[in-house]
């Protein structure tokens, strides 16, 4: 659908004013639906995030400031998404033994479980929700990177 009915609006200053809020839109709009993908695993957006960071890492450990710099969303509050995931029994923490001001988390057996499980859904499901073929989604990717290079 165009952004114009999606939004209910055809007045913009611009190509860019309309692109801008067209990335935007588009940003939440996939976004809602990578969270309603999640929720059938018990699952946000921030917390799949940080599961996928740590996965990167296992079996090594991470301090949460790393964690945090790694983030899609930079203004998450790790600390609080690490207190979240440990009660289901995904991450464990302790404290540093090189640093004892740091915590260090890992994934546990659980929560790489439930990390493949939620991984290959969304993977599924990605390709229907972009509908988008490969060459395309490298033009985006440029487009995307050009933006961001300043």
């Amino acid at each position: 659908m165009r952004l114009e009915e999606e939004i209910h609006t055809s007045k913009f200053s611009s190509e860019i004013h309309k692109a801008t809020i067209n990335l935007l839109f588009t940003s939440h709009w996939v976004q809602t639906r990578i969270n309603k993908q999640l929720k059938e695993f018990g699952l946000t957006t921030e917390q799949f995030n940080v599961m996928r960071i740590l996965r990167g890492k296992f079996p090594e450990e991470m301090c949460v400031k790393n964690i945090g710099m790694r983030m899609i969303e930079r203004n998450s509050n790790v600390p609080r998404i690490l207190d979240r995931l440990e009660k289901k029994g995904y991450i464990t923490r302790r404290q540093s033994e090189e640093d004892r001001r740091e915590t260090v988390t890992t994934l546990t057996r659980s929560g790489l479980d439930i990390l493949e499980k939620a991984s290959n859904y969304i993977a599924e499901k990605q390709a229907s929700l972009m509908k988008l073929d490969e060459m395309t989604a490298l033009e985006l990717n440029t487009i995307l990177e050009n933006i961001r290079d300043c």
